[in-house]
């Protein structure tokens, strides 16, 4: 029937078999069984190597002055090159995850092994309040803001900054101007309303945004009041290359004092990071 406003109310007939509204109870009670199997396999768990998990379990947090996020094939191979390779890092911990889109095991206890898509978290020997974040793996979106909850809530927040690196396709940079080859690649950068220290590069203009964990990341760090910047990467190749990698030397110039750079990579790790993969397929093959 309908009310005076017009609206359509279901009103239901007593004539109806008491079994047919079982069957809709049991068929309810089996699609929350499965969306909870569902969500428990996709949920997200933060693996620490024996020592890190020693120091949680008596502090309940890691002392961390400076943690580097990088995201994305140009940002990861950048830290690879110039900062991992450049001083003794130890891998300490890892995030493990499942989606549509993973191409490893689903066990949440299962170490990520090389070649495949990971997120792994390094602690740097001689300066064990620095760690690097390397994420080269898909994140779904709704795995996105309990991942960087997850790793940002297992460090302290007092005196903690944050630096993201990511990357991104020319593509979706927004500008009335005319941008030619010669301009990229190019940062541009984000910050929360704590962070206080010197801009680098341009800040990224409207309506330009930023998603993915990045933006989670950035999001966290500004409801936390954690310090933290962002620098993306704007480039107009598909590969890593050494030119894009080089962009983000300037963004960890302000922690020179913790972080060593490698000043100049050799040609056999650069080519590690830039090798370009062969198509897959095309029309001729």
């Amino acid at each position: 029937m309908a009310t005076y406003f017009g609206e359509v109310l279901s009103v239901y007939s007593r004539a109806v078999e008491e079994d047919e509204y079982d069957d809709l109870e049991d068929e309810n009670e089996e699609d929350v069984q499965i969306r909870r199997e569902i969500e428990e396999k996709r949920e997200v768990q933060v693996r620490w190597c024996p020592e890190v998990s020693k120091t949680l379990e008596s502090s309940g947090e890691l002392q961390c002055s400076n943690m580097i996020i990088a995201v994305g094939p140009s940002a990861a191979g950048f830290v690879s090159a110039y900062v991992l390779s450049a001083e003794g890092w130890t891998q300490v911990g890892w995030v493990s995850l499942w989606n549509e889109r993973s191409r490893g095991s689903s066990r949440p206890d299962t170490v990520p092994q090389p070649g495949e898509p990971s997120f792994i978290i390094y602690q740097q020997n001689s300066s064990p309040s620095v760690l690097i974040c390397q994420c080269t793996c898909y994140i779904a979106e709704d795995q996105l803001f309990q991942c960087a909850e997850k790793v940002l809530s297992s460090v302290q927040r007092r005196g903690l900054n944050v630096t993201v690196l990511s990357d991104s396709t020319l593509a979706e940079y927004k500008t009335p101007d005319y941008l030619n080859g010669s301009g990229t690649p190019f940062l541009r950068a984000l910050k929360t309303s704590s962070y206080t220290g010197s801009m680098l590069c341009p800040l990224l203009e409207q309506p330009n945004i930023v998603t993915g964990l990045p933006a989670a990341v950035l999001s966290h760090c500004q409801v936390q009041r954690i310090p933290a910047v962002l620098f993306q990467c704007y480039t107009d190749v598909l590969h890593p290359d050494s030119v894009a990698m080089e962009t983000y030397k300037p963004a960890l110039s302000c922690l020179s004092t913790s972080v060593k750079l490698e000043a100049c990579p050799s040609v056999e790790v650069l080519q590690k990071f830039t090798r370009i993969s062969d198509a897959q397929s095309n029309l001729y093959t």
